[in-house]
């Protein structure tokens, strides 16, 4: 059973003269809080340790939950801040190195650092196998005899550049071949070494993708042990990092708990959650483990949760799910122009696939700002969609909008603007069940009984429903001890409440 007691931590006994007590740390460490700039921050080593494991567990979970997983290129914007200090210091550390290369005699101190670098990246390069290779390598780049060769002058410089060369090719992708024969026409000895430095660092991203599209299956086969492994480290190390996610299992719990009144139409009308999942108070028994998870997981893509509330167990998915969250509230907005687009073209324009993600296209394109600028996002959704229509009715030898129609057509395209909008609360709803189908009866059955209002956006709402279901299901397996353990507590914390209001 995993470890999940709550313990209070002591009070820091020291205090100032004036007896006011020393800051203390949160016990519910949030991994996104930042330290007043003021303070200094002072890392223990087992704050460190702790930094380390949560990467390690952060990288691991997302080689897992993410197939596209890859180290990329840093590729900084060139007119960004951060752009012009990074080429501004990389500029003045080349500059040196050609000054101290021009001077008589030359200083060789800076060129054989780099060497011994390029030395250690190729190494890393090897497979555990190349010991042949390996020894070769510190052999021919061993830094005490290419220091003695400088002392005396006679270091051979292009020798030594043609030998990396060779190994680069040797070592390098197929895909990096022509950048290293590149390397070959340059003359100047500062700029050769720049350009090594830089195949060099795509070859190492090469060589990592490489490792992690290796050790994928591995992971993927013992992932619910690591990840539920290292997540136990870190709770050994903070005995409270599970007080968000009980918060967040209790307002399930109460959701499916708590009936909901005969009135409430809009899942979005008021708290922004969907009706929960059905459970009668009159039951003996309390609610499933799975239900309240179902109903927590669908809350988190439909309520927002700041960075004080969100559940620990779901923190390395806190940007993907709102990512899905951001999605969901596009798609709505799409199927709703759609939806009022479909009754204003009698049907016949929306046989055509081609017209319908033309539309598509267009809506989404001009959606892109909706949370910020809802009307005006509507504003040219509805100019356009309208134009559309009437021109894709004439040219079909339809009778195209009257000016009546135009003007409800596109008044019921800016009304989507509005959160009550009654065709955007319905296919809100519809899609909202649409997700919990998935989490109860599996995505292929619910692909096969798609909700009507929505098969236009079936596509885009399918490949997220696929996402958000192996997503959740992850989650479940690998802490449901865990939950198992806090939803235990919440209903004997909800049984001993009801007790003591019962009347004696």
């Amino acid at each position: 059973m995993p470890k999940t007691k709550k313990t209070t931590s002591k009070k820091d006994s020291s205090e100032t003269e004036n007896g006011v007590q020393k800051p203390k740390s949160s016990s519910n460490s949030q991994l996104d809080k930042t330290p007043p700039a003021s303070q200094p921050v002072v890392l223990s080593t087992e704050d460190i340790e702790t930094v380390n494991e949560a990467s390690k567990l952060s990288i691991a979970h997302e080689i897992i939950v993410n197939q596209d997983f890859a180290v990329k290129e840093n590729d900084l914007s060139e007119n960004s801040l951060e752009s012009k200090f990074v080429e501004s210091m990389y500029n003045a550390f080349w500059d040196h190195l050609k000054d101290q290369l021009s001077s008589t005699p030359p200083d060789f101190s800076c060129a054989l650092e780099l060497i011994n670098n390029i030395k250690h990246i190729l190494v890393s390069l090897l497979l555990p196998r190349q010991n042949r290779l390996r020894n070769e390598i510190e052999e021919a780049l061993d830094m005490d005899l290419l220091k003695q060769e400088t002392e005396h002058g006679a270091l051979d410089v292009p020798h030594l550049s043609n030998y990396i060369l060779n190994l680069m090719a040797l070592l390098c992708a197929p895909v990096r071949d022509e950048a290293v024969q590149e390397l070959g026409s340059i003359k100047d000895p500062v700029e050769l070494l720049r350009g090594i430095f830089h195949v060099l660092g795509l070859m190492k991203m090469d060589m990592m993708n490489y490792t992690i599209k290796n050790i994928r299956p591995y992971l993927q086969e013992h992932s619910v042990q690591y990840e539920r492994a290292k997540f136990q480290e870190l709770l050994d190390k903070q005995p409270n990092f599970l007080d968000c996610t009980t918060k967040w299992m209790t307002r399930a719990a109460t959701d499916i708990t708590t009936p909901l009144p005969s009135t409430s139409v809009s899942p979005s009308s008021s708290s922004g959650t969907i009706s929960s999942f059905p459970y009668s108070k009159t039951d003996r028994e309390p609610p499933s483990l799975t239900t309240v998870l179902y109903q927590g997981y669908l809350n988190l893509v439909l309520r927002d949760y700041g960075n004080e509330e969100f559940p620990e167990t779901l923190l390395m998915d806190k940007a993907r799910l709102q990512i899905m969250k951001s999605k969901l509230r596009h798609l709505t907005i799409l199927a709703s122009v759609l939806l009022v687009a479909r009754s204003f073209s009698c049907g016949v324009l929306f046989s055509s696939p081609e017209f319908v993600d033309k539309l598509k296209c267009i809506t989404k394109a001009l959606t892109e700002e909706f949370s910020s600028k809802p009307e005006e996002s509507m504003l040219s959704v509805s100019d356009q969609v309208s134009q559309e229509i009437h021109q894709g009715l004439k040219d079909t030898g339809l009778t195209a909008l009257s000016s009546e129609n135009r003007a409800s057509l596109v008044g019921q395209l800016r009304n989507i603007a509005k959160e009550e909008n009654c065709i955007r609360t319905i296919i809100e709803q519809r899609i909202h069940l649409f997700l919990k189908c998935c989490l109860i009866r599996g995505m292929r059955e619910s692909l096969l009984d798609f909700p009507g209002g929505l098969l236009f956006i079936e596509p885009e709402l399918a490949e997220l429903g696929w996402k958000f279901v192996n997503l959740m299901h992850h989650n479940q397996h690998v802490f449901s001890p865990y939950y198992a353990e806090i939803l235990k507590n919440i209903m004997s914390a909800t049984n001993a409440e009801e007790n003591e209001e019962k009347p004696i």
